[in-house]
């Protein structure tokens, strides 16, 4: 029985929070070592706090059947490079605050060699193709709800954040520092159609005084709604939109100074807001071999595909894989029952679309295997433009001519 409508809320935060500057810093680390080494291994885990950054996790560089010394001697070449990138990094998120600056705070680097019996599993031979750096489920999820063809309440959550960064980043909104949260509620009708928004949830870091007067949650409302009204659609925001702008008061202590921050912690931010299944795996710091990030985008690539084809008007996809194995272990596909093809059918066709969904066949389908992952860190890893160096390829609909025909 359908219910006539329903209310749903996602949240976003944005590139200063600290769980955000420490997913920046582990795909940074990522960006460096594919940048070197396309085939490069790297599993990196950051927590950053006050006037501190820590590395952690396991790297390797270099051809596996390669030269060892050879191979050890670049691995560690790498990761002796990576403090300045690392410090440029959170001063373009704009850190240079007193409990977090970009060239002041203490940096510690414990990367080291990944393990043996994990590569053994990978990595491929002339007896076997490459296989999943781990077993687990990975989802992916894409509706009609946006243009992007991403869940309303996070999309919106996120463009909330990325205009005040942009402001921030301008000069035009000076008064902002970088850690912020959002959340967005909105209010769905009988359809799964977004209609009003209910409220508006933003705490914003800011500076001690806003237009020389000392920072209130009013001073901050008035500060940034003028630019979050052309977020949303005309129409959904109405006089009965509540919106709560720092509702706890002044928010001047903010960042890794405020709260610690740890690579993985914000999937459901990374992903749909909590519209859809989540596998439980983070994607910053992790190469592509790692399914949970590889087999995640490629399930958003084909649930995109499916519902920018005309095929549902919602489309959640799972897959699962087994560690060392290449083939997935299964396939399953959910049109939410708005589809206009058996399910079944799709679960046949989608997966030799990419090659059997091995992680070898979707690191290439995709282009995986480039420095383009620093750029993922904030603001959701979906919905967002593919770019010319091959950023964000899972988000292409190339697939839609093709599928049509099944309708």
């Amino acid at each position: 029985m359908n219910r006539s409508s329903y209310i749903f809320t996602s949240e976003s935060v944005s590139e200063g929070h600290p769980d955000k500057v420490a997913d920046r810093i582990s795909d940074t680390v990522v960006d460096a070592f594919l940048s070197v080494d396309p085939e490069a291994r790297v599993a990196c885990e950051t927590l950053v706090t006050t006037n501190r950054v820590v590395l952690a996790g396991e790297v390797r560089a270099g051809k596996p059947d390669g030269d060892k010394k050879a191979n050890k001697q670049l691995t560690k070449d790498i990761i002796a490079s990576l403090e300045p990138k690392v410090r440029a990094a959170i001063k373009d998120i704009g850190y240079e605050q007193k409990g977090f600056h970009w060239q002041k705070a203490k940096y510690s680097n414990f990367l080291h060699g990944q393990s043996a019996h994990i590569a053994q599993g990978v990595d491929a031979t002339d007896k076997k193709d490459e296989g999943a750096g781990d077993q687990g489920i990975m989802f992916g999820y894409a509706s009609t709800e946006t243009p992007e063809l991403m869940p309303a309440t996070l999309q919106y959550s996120h463009n909330v954040l990325k205009r005040l960064a942009e402001l921030r980043h301008s000069g035009e909104l000076s008064e902002l520092e970088p850690d912020a949260k959002s959340q967005v509620t909105l209010e769905y009708d009988g359809n799964g159609r977004p209609v009003r928004v209910v409220s508006i949830v933003v705490s914003h870091q800011h500076k001690k005084k806003i237009d020389g007067k000392a920072a209130t949650s009013k001073r901050v409302l008035d500060l940034i709604k003028p630019h979050i009204l052309p977020v949303f659609p005309d129409g959904l925001i109405t006089k009965k939109t509540q919106w709560l702008v720092n509702p706890t008061g002044r928010f001047e202590i903010g960042g890794p100074d405020g709260d610690a921050g740890v690579t993985g912690r914000k999937i459901i931010v990374d992903t749909y807001g909590g519209a859809s299944p989540h596998g439980g795996g983070a994607f910053s710091g992790k190469d592509p071999t790692k399914v949970d990030r590889s087999a995640a985008y490629a399930c958003r690539y084909l649930a995109k595909n499916v519902v920018a084809a005309g095929l549902a008007d919602r489309c959640t996809i799972q897959i699962a894989y087994a560690i060392g194995v290449a083939q997935p272990v299964s396939f399953h596909v959910d049109l939410h029952r708005t589809g206009k093809v058996d399910p079944a059918v799709l679960e046949k066709i989608l997966p030799q679309l990419i090659g059997g969904a091995t992680p070898r066949a979707i690191r290439e389908h995709l282009q995986l295997n480039r420095p383009i992952y620093a750029r993922t860190a904030a603001y959701g890893h979906f919905g967002r433009t593919p770019d010319n160096e091959g950023g964000f390829s899972w988000e292409k609909t190339d697939l839609v001519s093709e599928l049509k025909g099944l309708a």
